[in-house]
Parts: structure tokens; C-alpha cells; sequence
């Protein structure tokens, strides 16, 4: 399903039909670190302490290992940005239920693509063992230096 929202998501980000949703999603274009192929991935925005996230646990995460430069298409505006990977499970726990904690349940879940049990926000060690379990992981994205 992804293979064909994720094209359709990258054109119309590029528009202002989405309205408020340029805000919350953005798409990150990099050159994958192994293969060289260029990649363009629509993903939820996440702005924490002035910095911005992607969360995810999708491989392509893993391009962002040692840093690397990306593309970022924010809000119909595009800047080039470095992108490091946080890979460290104290921090993405205390990442991941600070952002959670600034949506409130219902949105953290559908922005940050996680369901919670008993419909509420994990605690920093439900979100620590998930990082562990399921390679949460965050990658921010600041201008270059």
C-alpha cells in the first residue's frame, strides 16, 4: 500500500491542497549510504525542544548512521538539513514520550504510527523497551553547520 500512497503523499505535500497537514508531514529526500539510489520518504514531523524528528523504525533509518545530508520538504518549503541517527534507547524513549506527551493519546498515536495499550501514553521504560524490541529510533534533522 505504501508503494502507492508514498508517491501520491510526495506530489501533493508539494501543493497547498493539504492545507495543515504540510505542517505535521514532511518529505525527507537522501541518497541511500550502500546503494547510492535516491530516496524520498513522506514521514510525520516532529518538532521537540526547537529540533526536528522523524521517528520511525523503518530501515531507511539506517542511511542516517554517521550523519548525512537530506533534502527536507517541510510546510511546501524545501532546505537542505543534516540528518543523525539517535539510535541510544534512553534518549528515544525520553524523545518519543515527550512528543507523545505534547500530542495528548489519540494524536500521538496516529502521528507518531504507534498504538498504545490501554489508551495511554507509555511510560519512559514501556518506550525504552520498545526502542530495544522494535528499533525505534529517531533521526534529527538540523540546517548544516
Amino acid at each position: 500500500m505504501l508503494r502507492v500512497v508514498n508517491p501520491i503523499l510526495r506530489s501533493l505535500l508539494r501543493t497547498p491542497v493539504m492545507g495543515a497537514a504540510r505542517n505535521q508531514l514532511m518529505v525527507i529526500s537522501f541518497t541511500g549510504r550502500k546503494t547510492g539510489r535516491r530516496y524520498s520518504i513522506p514521514v510525520s514531523a516532529h518538532r521537540i525542544d526547537n529540533a526536528l524528528y522523524a521517528l520511525t523504525a523503518a530501515p531507511w533509518k539506517r542511511n542516517f548512521r554517521n550523519g548525512a545530508t537530506a533534502d527536507v520538504l517541510l510546510d511546501g518549503k524545501s532546505a537542505t538539513m543534516a540528518g543523525e541517527l539517535i539510535e541510544d534507547p534512553s534518549v528515544i524513549a525520553d524523545l518519543y514520550r515527550r512528543c507523545a506527551e505534547s500530542y495528548g493519546v489519540k494524536t500521538a498515536q496516529r502521528l507518531m504510527g504507534l498504538k498504545f495499550r490501554d489508551d495511554r501514553i507509555p511510560t519512559l521504560e514501556e518506550f525504552r523497551e520498545a526502542a530495544e524490541r522494535d528499533g525505534l529510533a529517531a533521526v534529527r534533522l538540523t540546517p548544516p553547520q
